[in-house]
């Protein structure tokens, strides 16, 4: 068939792709206008295969079809048009007009969450299941025939960014390329949607995700993931008080304490509490949920448990090496950032006008130039000025982007000439902590029956501790998530242990 595409995104761009593939003649290409000097990637890559793109401000004026954008599109003569996502409106005589009319990707299971915001609405509502629906365009907002559905679990912890690349982008592709072969084949149903279940709501913006206190935990969780990243979840904390925007929350709370550092929030049940896990924060029901990420008010993102903490350790001198490593990275910015004549320290990667997207190309470029080394999304939100990037870049090369090395109360012991170092405390949470109620029994050398020393007698309590961050490292932690090659790579760097040192006394 001929098709014209009408939308944007890398969504967008792997429709286009895919469409090809199957056969379809694409015969032109409508996207937005360039942004900050960035064309949009789906427009990109028609240009490449020398298909027509045009990139419209508006598609009509004073309620009417713009005669010259309508004798644009009308002179491809495309049979269907396929919107896989648009941001514009596009005018009824322009979805009307081809043989086999309009389809259009809406990610929610119609007719539930119409309107521009439904992934942030399924997973503030809390519902156990999400999808796409591919429709029949027609008049209305997201009201037209269903052709197609798929649905997924929703995940207790999924945010906008999770299902949606777990789910509502592959799937989606793969469903619109599904649909377009219904309509080839002849095949595609029209099936009107039930008015039974529907809703609507408005676009998420940050005026309107202010944090409401006065509700169960899983309702705060629910509203914080489903405004993360965009708009993000916000409060005012703190004396003075400071605007406060939350990421990365987890209902996930078994055997954490709730000891630490008061955060004073207005209208809250209780006191948030930072803590060496994260932010604790209560429900009107005293339940618990834990937050990760907080952007601080000046944008910066910082780690939760991180809060109290003073400013990040001083700058770090880069060797020759590194600062070859430092400028192929700037290069890599400036690929990204068109628009920035030059790009500096306190160049912003968001305030030059990054998106989403951008974060995903950037974290791979690095990673291929710095032979696969372990970089998140979430590192570029942690810091988001070249300078701040190339510290944190630095420090993970190095091996020392974690939290200073481990305190350790050791126990000396000479023997064989040597002296040994021997830790006497329970090791959870990724420290050497007392037992509850500071409880201990005496360890006994075997040889001659003496008492080594007195060692940290676990409760139960204890243990409660240690298997949920056991859970926690299991099911969040960055060991899981990086490849085999990474993990060989840093065990093999990995020092020596420390328990058994020589005694340069001994002779």
């Amino acid at each position: 068939m001929k098709i014209a595409v009408i939308g944007q995104s890398l969504f967008g761009q792997e429709v286009y792709c895919h469409l090809r593939k199957e056969g379809h003649e694409v015969v032109g290409v409508f996207t937005v206008p360039d942004k900050d000097g960035k064309a949009d990637p789906l427009g990109l890559e028609a240009e490449k295969d020398g298909v027509p793109v045009f990139k419209f401000s508006r598609w009509r004026a004073k309620g009417q079809a713009l005669p010259e954008v309508v004798a644009k599109y009308q002179a491809l003569g495309a049979e269907l048009n396929v919107l896989p996502f648009c941001s514009q409106f596009i005018p009824m005589e322009i979805i009307n007009a081809p043989q086999h009319g309009s389809i259009i990707y809406h990610p929610s299971l119609l007719p539930r969450h119409r309107g521009a915001s439904a992934i942030n609405w399924t997973l503030i509502h809390g519902d156990k299941k999400g999808g796409f629906s591919i429709f029949w365009a027609d008049d209305g907002l997201d009201t037209g025939d269903l052709l197609l559905q798929k649905e997924c679990e929703v995940l207790p912890d999924d945010t906008v960014s999770t299902l949606y690349n777990r789910f509502l982008f592959p799937e989606g592709i793969k469903g619109m390329v599904q649909a377009v072969r219904l309509i080839a084949e002849g095949k595609a149903p029209r099936l009107p949607q039930p008015e039974e279940g529907a809703t609507y709501e408005g676009i998420q913006k940050k005026e309107t995700a202010k944090i409401d206190w006065d509700q169960p935990a899983e309702a705060i969780h629910n509203w914080i993931r489903g405004n993360d990243k965009v708009p993000g979840a916000w409060t005012e904390a703190c004396e003075p008080l400071q605007k406060l925007t939350f990421f990365n929350s987890t209902l996930k709370t078994s055997g954490l304490v709730p000891e630490g550092d008061a955060l004073p929030i207005p209208g809250a049940h209780r006191p948030g509490v930072v803590t060496k896990a994260g932010l604790i924060l209560f429900g009107n029901d005293d339940k618990m949920l834990l937050v990760k990420n907080i952007q601080l008010e000046d944008g910066k993102m910082i780690l939760a448990s991180n809060f109290y903490k003073g400013a990040a350790s001083s700058a770090l001198e880069l060797t020759e090496a590194e600062l070859v490593t430092a400028e192929a990275v700037r290069s890599a910015w400036q690929r990204i950032l068109p628009n920035v004549l030059e790009v500096e320290d306190s160049t912003d990667f968001f305030k030059s006008g990054a998106a989403s997207v951008d974060v995903v190309r950037l974290v791979e470029e690095v990673k291929e130039l710095c032979d696969g080394l372990e970089l998140e999304n979430e590192d570029v939100y942690m810091a988001t000025t070249f300078g701040d990037f190339i510290q944190l870049l630095v420090r993970k090369l190095r091996g020392d982007d974690e939290e200073g090395e481990c305190s350790i109360d050791y126990v000396e012991m000479a023997a064989n000439k040597r002296t040994l170092h021997m830790p006497h405390q329970l090791f959870i949470g990724g420290a050497f902590v007392d037992a509850e109620g500071a409880k201990t029994f005496e360890t006994i050398n075997p040889t001659d029956g003496s008492v080594i020393c007195r060692v940290s007698l676990a409760q139960v309590t204890d243990v409660d501790k240690a298997v949920a961050a056991a859970k926690d490292a299991f099911e969040n932690g960055r060991w899981g998530k990086i490849s085999a090659r990474d993990r060989g790579r840093l065990l093999y760097r990995a020092p020596p242990s420390p328990l058994t040192r020589p005694d340069p006394t001994a002779t």
